[in-house]
């Protein structure tokens, strides 16, 4: 009982719910080894209960928490203090603020003298009551932006294709965003093995991959030397042939080589001595980015030398701030301005792509996505070791997809160690994602409140969950969106329904994220025991709406059934393959069902262009407040961009967006495409035309003001019809 007192008073649980009323005991050997990466002592029970005393003695002694976070709008309450002590409150500026006034937004220090000479202070988190949101309602593309390639890229997506995407849609389909994976800077690639592809796992969540740079676009490629052109041209040309390569069928990107070439190119470019005005602009974005940047390039400057794997690093440069890594900081100077300089470079194209896309007319732009975590290996872990807890990683429980649970592999932050520093690495990491984004998409928003830690050398069944300061989290979220003036949409479709997750993001205008296939009613279930479809008009409307995603199969391979046909020979079905297949089947057949219902199937069922379009017209029948069309459903493509469970086994994040036949498909050939075009306009017209919907108008309404709930009718039978009609009214065409 000790052990699990010490555990609960440190947030760490005990026990956790797989299933609804079914709570599973944590191992005692996981709670010592996560209270270990706390910093408390369990290994026995003198351990434990010197660890309760001093938890005990640290409590009566302490004057003021390390964070306090007051109710927007209220008058600060540092809880009970000792008669006599004094207080003064200090705003962001160093001015006094007065603690009896309602607290002004920002980022505040509280300081306390008790009368026997006990000091504290507190950081003071003040946010809004509420996140911004989309100026209306709309629809947008969703993509990786590596698998857009153009006739311009170098064997990848860039900057430059986005921007042109961004344009072409929002002025030929009234498009308003464009929803991207994340853009992070990636760990590079040793002699001994490539980078890791997977986005998730960025080196640094703060500054993005300069390997998504448009060569051509940066200014001082056009005042090349005559020699330095030449050698530009000539990268230029294997570049074209690398693209030509990724073409083929069955052409992959490669990550490694694009990036080999780009960074010759700039190798050039940086002799290119800046103009004043960009000089100027250079050294601004010095100071305004300060040590996060000098420590990100620093660590790609060191990584050079000694390989990306900091915690091999020799003489001390393991730790960012030992004497021998200032050295080492001073003799490398020039490689830390080259890793600088492309970040400088990176953001201006990144902020040229927004300003493109809201002069195209789009409400939102481009949706950046923020990784929920980083690299082990990579600068964020090495800059920020004190805050992290070192022998624990980031995973996920036991849930119905993977019986023995998940260990992404990232560290995970210290929840003690984050509200001592008054929650500022977090801040850094939202204001950086936040920098240039007309929108803001925040993986596992259920981290905020809790994540499942996994000790080092244990299965990831045998983690458990750490508690965090969810109120100072979302506070901290609220008030940098709310600076940037940026809506905030959460991954929020998985874990518990009941945990209060969804209810306490929704009530800070922290928008959802609903997939169709995970759209069900709780009852009634039809005889095949599958939950009914969710009529389109009874979906959640503060949430982003969209039938696939990176992480799941492409609609065509849904419907068709090669999604499981791929699973099967990875080795990921459990079940025999005509089992599985006449499972889903049914399971698609009730979705087939409902948009039989509300007429949304001209085509019928056989042709799969035109399922797919009746899928993403229900999502904008639905309320939702921004509906996402995965591009490569546009497409027709049938190969997943990433696979779970299939590490080393598919080539995940290596695949260019292509046609039904797998053949690459450039950006000026989606563009051109008769079916991308169709999809496009039908989504639009059933939104109601133009950029989406008026800001007054109610979500949900279609052309002639019709409400999806006015919408539906039952057409027939089938397995769907079990579920029951929608209502009774004429459907629309």
């Amino acid at each position: 009982m000790s052990l699990a007192r010490l555990a609960a008073l440190h947030g760490v649980a005990v026990s956790y719910e797989r299933t609804p009323g079914r709570a599973l005991k944590v191992p005692e050997e996981t709670l010592v080894a996560v209270l270990a990466a706390l910093g408390v002592d369990a290994s026995g029970p003198a351990a434990v209960a010197a660890a309760l005393a001093a938890y005990e003695k640290a409590e009566r002694d302490r004057l003021l928490p390390a964070t306090l976070t007051p109710p927007p709008g209220t008058r600060l309450d540092p809880g009970p203090l000792p008669p006599g002590t004094e207080t003064a409150l200090a705003g962001e500026d160093g001015a006094a603020l007065d603690p009896r006034a309602p607290i002004p937004l920002g980022v505040h220090t509280l300081a306390a003298t008790a009368p026997d000479g006990r000091t504290a202070t507190a950081t003071v988190i003040a946010a809004p009551a509420r996140l911004p949101q989309p100026r209306r309602r709309g629809a947008g593309l969703a993509l990786r932006l590596p698998a857009l390639l153009s006739a311009r890229s170098w064997g990848m997506g860039d900057l430059g294709d986005l921007a042109e995407l961004a344009a072409w849609s929002a002025r030929t389909h009234g498009m308003d965003f464009v929803q991207l994976g994340p853009l992070h800077a990636a760990v590079p690639g040793a002699a001994d093995r490539p980078a890791d592809p997977s986005p998730y796992r960025p080196s640094s969540r703060r500054f993005a991959d300069p390997v998504h740079l448009r060569i051509e676009d940066i200014p001082e490629y056009r005042y090349l030397a005559p020699d330095d052109r030449a050698q530009a041209a000539e990268l230029a040309g294997r570049a074209a042939a690398l693209r030509e390569s990724v073409r083929a069928k069955g052409g992959l990107i490669d990550r490694d080589e694009v990036w080999r070439l780009k960074r010759a190119a700039l190798e050039l470019l940086l002799r290119v001595e800046l103009t004043p005005g960009r000089r100027v602009a250079y050294h601004h974005f010095l100071a305004e980015q300060g040590q996060p940047l000098d420590d990100y390039a620093a660590w790609c400057a060191l990584a050079e030398i000694h390989g990306p794997h900091w915690r091999s690093w020799p003489g001390g440069l393991a730790d960012p701030r030992s004497t021998a890594t200032t050295r080492a900081r001073h003799d490398l100077l020039h490689r830390i301005d080259f890793h600088c300089r492309l970040a400088w470079l990176t953001d201006n194209q990144l902020w040229r792509a927004q300003r493109i896309a809201r002069d195209a007319g789009m409400a939102v732009g481009v949706v950046h996505d923020l990784a929920a975590g980083v690299h082990p290996s990579g600068a964020d872990a090495w800059a920020e070791q004190s805050v992290m807890a070192a022998g624990c990683t980031a995973g996920a429980p036991p849930d119905a997809p993977d019986a023995r649970g998940t260990d992404r592999g990232v560290p995970v932050w210290r929840p003690d160690r984050l509200a001592a520093a008054g929650y500022g690495p977090y801040r850094s990491v939202l204001r950086a994602a936040l920098r240039r984004a007309g929108a803001l998409r925040v993986g596992d928003a259920g981290g905020l409140f809790r994540q499942w830690w996994v000790p080092a050398g244990r299965p990831p069944a045998e983690g458990t969950y750490v508690s965090y300061d969810a109120a100072a989290m979302l506070g901290v979220l609220a008030l940098e969106a709310h600076r940037a003036g940026t809506p905030v949409i959460a991954e929020d479709q998985g874990g518990p329904a009941d945990d209060g997750v969804r209810d306490a993001l929704a009530a800070r205008g922290v928008l959802g994220t609903s997939v169709l296939w995970t759209q069900r009613e709780p009852a009634p279930e039809t005889a095949a025991g599958i939950p009914c479809p969710l009529p389109p008009e009874r979906w959640r409307a503060d949430a982003l709406a969209t039938v696939t995603g990176h992480d799941l199969p492409p609609t065509a391979a849904r419907l068709s059934g090669a999604h499981l046909a791929l699973r099967h020979e990875l080795g990921l079905v459990d079940a025999p393959l005509p089992a599985a297949r006449a499972a889903d089947a049914v399971e698609v057949g009730t979705w087939l069902d409902l948009l039989d219902r509300l007429r949304l199937l001209p085509g019928g069922r056989a042709d799969e262009a035109s399922v797919i379009t009746g899928l993403y017209r229900l999502l904008a029948r639905t309320p939702a407040r921004l509906v996402a069309v995965w591009l490569p459903d546009a497409a027709g493509d049938r190969r997943p961009q990433h696979v779970p469970g299939a590490a080393g086994e598919y080539p995940d994040w290596r695949l260019p967006v292509a046609d039904p036949d797998g053949r690459t498909l450039l950006l000026e050939e989606l563009a051109d495409a008769p079916r991308t075009h169709r999809l496009l306009a039908e989504v639009v017209r059933e939104l109601g035309g133009g950029n989406g919907a008026d800001p007054g108008e109610e979500p949900g309404q279609g052309p002639g003001g019709e409400s999806g709930a006015e919408a539906g009718a039952d057409s027939g039978g089938g397995a769907g019809a079990e579920c029951g009609r929608t209502n009774e009214v004429e459907p629309r065409a």
